[in-house]
């Protein structure tokens, strides 16, 4: 089975700008998805979207022909979701935010039985803390464990705020001060700046593969490096050591340009290439 999964940062919702003044992009948001035909959809910043009944949900989900997990709660109204399609996954079996609260803007997991798979894909729509390498460091490590609840086969995608393990320095000439002071490691001053690579570190030490970097390995693709926001990489989809040779097709999505102040990313895993040798189970 192929199951393209995409990640996106909306925005404030895709409903607002950064000053919080109207400003509906959804359409293009919505074009962009469209266009990448997700299967699952990691979002974040889905900011005003439980507002006036959950209306903005309601509309994503008809306008995308995906159906939500239960969104997660958030210290800031910034949630992340996962939307999936059941003419592919089926239904979840499990669905939670527990240890929500525990981030600063909330992460939510959905749990999919796959025919042919000893146990579930679970997926995580992660969106770290932005201000402390200190705090993302801890919540990177929460959320890998938390998507191990159900097994072996886990897939964690979002806004990760801190840079990749791997890759190139990011453009210290587009960070904001606040960026820059959380993005980079503590140094004495004059000492060259030196990306705070620790988030992702944590999660390639809890067994998770960069999707990007792992085909880039394969295929010395530069493109596969584009940046995602700005400044880095800081968009991306991890998955667990299982899916090494199920992972292809990696893309960045950055049309409709301005539907977002983040591009896209999305990648395709074939579940009958997972490794299936060492199917442990939680405990």
């Amino acid at each position: 089975m192929r199951i393209r999964v995409v990640a996106q940062n909306l925005c404030n919702g895709g409903l607002r700008d950064s000053d919080g003044s109207p400003q509906d992009r959804w359409p293009a948001l919505a074009e962009r998805i469209r266009n990448a035909e997700p299967d699952v959809l990691l979002l974040n910043e889905a900011r005003g979207w439980t507002d006036h009944g959950h209306r903005q949900l309601g509309r994503a989900q008809r306008e995308l022909g995906l159906y939500a997990a239960p969104l997660p709660a958030s210290k800031t109204g910034m949630r992340s979701a996962v939307l999936f399609r059941p003419d592919t996954l089926g239904w979840w079996n499990h669905a939670s935010d527990a240890l929500s609260q525990e981030t600063t803007h909330g992460f939510v997991i959905a749990s999919f039985p796959i025919p042919g798979l000893s146990a579930p894909v679970t997926f995580a729509a992660a969106h770290l803390d932005p201000y402390s390498g200190d705090k993302a460091l801890y919540e990177a490590k929460l959320v890998a464990t938390s998507s191990y609840r159900y097994g072996p086969y886990a897939v964690v995608g979002g806004d990760l705020n801190f840079p990749p393990e791997d890759g190139p320095d990011p453009d210290y000439s587009q960070m904001r001060p606040y960026n820059l002071a959380a993005r980079t490691l503590l140094s004495d001053p004059g000492t060259a700046l030196q990306p705070d690579r620790r988030a992702a570190q944590m999660l390639r030490k809890c067994g998770y593969l960069d999707a990007a970097w792992h085909l880039y390995e394969r295929t010395s693709d530069t493109e596969l490096l584009r940046r995602t926001g700005s400044d880095d990489r800081i968009d991306r989809i991890h998955l667990s050591s299982p899916f090494g040779e199920a992972i292809s097709n990696y893309q960045l999505l950055d049309l409709p340009a301005g539907a977002s102040d983040h591009h896209g990313v999305a990648v395709d895993i074939d579940t009958d290439a997972i490794d299936q040798s060492s199917p442990w189970t939680y405990r």
